[in-house]
């Protein structure tokens, strides 16, 4: 199962990516309503948290469920922590994000092990 990352954030938000970049996501920015661009870094208290639940929805039914994200936040060190520790088994990205992603996905399995009874070592369930 992989999320199409930019889809969702479109989604969820209610905006595509071009509109919120070209009008008003940098005031958003500045005034503290989101603290980084959604769709550069995932949105882990919004978008993460709807891939959080359908990811332990989806392993309740079928707990071999793979599940991995595809996008640009596939190559994005914040993003790829985050989807390790809620539990995804890969990302993708671009060719050129390959040795980021792959750095990135080192340092979050070392930084937040997980155990053999959780999908995610506990940081989410």
């Amino acid at each position: 199962f992989s999320f199409g990352t930019n889809d969702l954030t479109q989604t969820t938000f209610g905006v595509s990516r071009d509109d919120a970049e070209a009008g008003f996501l940098m005031e958003y920015r500045q005034r503290g309503i989101l603290e980084r661009n959604p769709f550069a870094t995932i949105d882990a208290n919004g978008v993460g948290k709807l891939m959080a639940w359908a990811v332990n929805e989806g392993r309740k039914t079928r707990p071999d469920l793979e599940v991995g994200i595809c996008g640009e936040h596939g190559g994005e060190p914040r993003s790829i922590t985050f989807c390790h520790q809620v539990g995804f088994d890969y990302v993708s990205c671009s060719p050129y994000r390959v040795a980021v992603a792959r750095l990135a996905a080192a340092q979050a399995a070392i930084k937040y092990p997980r155990s053999s009874g959780c999908c995610c070592g506990g940081n989410c369930c």
